[in-house]
């Protein structure tokens, strides 16, 4: 703590001073740190190609650690799509007078210092400057080993920007990769006023079990589609498929199928867009005898208690047969994250009690979990997948990360009782 304590002191410092940028001032940033990200694409491709090097080309990671022009050209975009949203800041959230006189308004301020723990994915670099920056909070970011030399030149490319523009750049920085600074930044009592995970279950369940300070959970994202007795077989077919194919190593990807057993007989239907993918299969014994003979023998592998309850982040899926939507039920509460949950149903009531009973921040009827995202919830842009209760739930916009206060106005009043 007490080699990084000099690096907190400087970015709570420099928090204050978000408050006298003016909204003008914070968008003409962002689109300055938008055309960098272009203008230094050969700088931040090469470093990151020094991280791509150190990784096999095989692991699930490569593809969220692999930078390229058309990906900076996206995240360009992206921090340009920030400079469109409105500020969270001081909105008035409750505004009321009280029978004494008293004027009352609740209205949102930023955190002030937030802490983003993240793994192999340089984007969040990009990613959550622009959003603590859009709602007037500085940033400390602790990247992992994998990705320190992209995520070095991504910082120093935002740092430049900020001198340039004449603000402090201390309202971002990037802690060394190593787990000094980890434990550091998660006992950052009185500096740090709240660390976001985003990684592995590993990762999260780290972080909640170490950190001094309050910590929103997300990114770990067990999740689920519930083929039921009544499904289309047509709509869960491209479900399934979109869920599990569309990128498999993001939060929001299908890791299991359950299956009523009434709809055994649909499974090598159900399955065949998955072909394409090369999608392993591992199946209870009901699933596995259903699909022996229709699904290639090569990616059909027997489940085992390990196959359920894993976040896969890869071309891999598990398989699990019930006998009813209460079964259904008992293994996402058992097995899930209370991420994303979707049922494939063309029955109401069973839609219904879906939605009623499934304990997650995101629940879907007869729709792919691929659309657990802030843009795709027309929130702009995200900083996370909130997966608790507290404060946020779901896709963490720029509302998500600000707090709030209570403004009292009064005219001498004094409290008798």
């Amino acid at each position: 703590m007490m080699n990084l304590e000099n690096t907190f002191s400087e970015v709570r410092s420099a928090s204050r001073e978000l408050a006298l940028l003016s909204g003008e001032k914070i968008n003409e940033i962002l689109m300055a740190v938008a055309d960098a990200a272009i203008s230094e694409t050969s700088y931040i491709l090469a470093e990151n190609e020094k991280d791509l090097v150190k990784m096999n080309q095989a692991d699930p990671k490569y593809d969220r650690l692999k930078l390229t022009s058309e990906r900076l050209k996206g995240i360009a975009l992206d921090t340009r799509n920030v400079v469109g949203l409105s500020s969270p800041v001081g909105r008035i959230l409750k505004d009321v007078t009280r029978p004494n006189g008293l004027h009352l308004r609740k209205i949102s301020v930023p955190f002030g210092v937030i802490g983003i723990i993240y793994e192999a994915r340089p984007n969040v670099s990009f990613d959550v400057f622009s959003l603590c920056l859009k709602s007037g909070n500085a940033c400390v970011l602790k990247g992992s080993s994998d990705a320190d030399c992209s995520n070095r030149a991504i910082i120093n490319t935002i740092h430049n920007v900020l001198i340039q523009q004449g603000v402090n750049p201390h309202i971002v920085e990037l802690l060394p990769a190593d787990h000094e600074s980890t434990a550091a930044l998660l006992n950052a009592v009185g500096y740090v006023d709240l660390v976001i995970p985003r990684g592995s279950s590993n990762l999260i369940r780290f972080v909640r079990e170490h950190a001094s300070i309050p910590v929103i959970e997300t990114g770990a994202g067990i999740c689920h589609t519930y083929f039921d007795e009544f499904g289309d077989l047509a709509k869960g077919s491209s479900i399934i498929n979109n869920a599990k194919t569309r990128r498999v190593t993001v939060c929001n990807a299908l890791d299991c199928v359950i299956v009523h057993e009434s709809r055994l007989k649909d499974l090598p239907t159900l399955f065949e867009l998955l072909i394409d993918s090369n999608v392993i299969i591992y199946a209870d014994e009901k699933a596995y005898e259903a699909l022996e003979g229709h699904y290639p023998k090569t990616l059909l592998q027997r489940a085992t208690a390990n196959s359920y309850g894993t976040e896969f982040l890869d071309y891999k899926m598990a398989v699990k047969t019930v006998v009813s939507l209460d079964k259904a039920l008992e293994h996402i509460r058992l097995n899930g994250s209370k991420h994303s949950e979707s049922i494939v149903t063309e029955n109401k009531k069973n839609a219904d009690r879906f939605l009623r009973e499934v304990d997650a921040a995101c629940v879907y009827v007869n729709a792919s979990t691929a659309f657990t995202d802030g843009g795709q919830f027309g929130l702009g842009a995200e900083i996370g997948i909130s997966t608790q209760k507290l404060h946020a739930r779901g896709p963490m916009g720029l509302e998500e990360i600000t707090s709030y206060k209570w403004i009292i106005e009064g005219d001498g009043q004094i409290r008798k009782d």
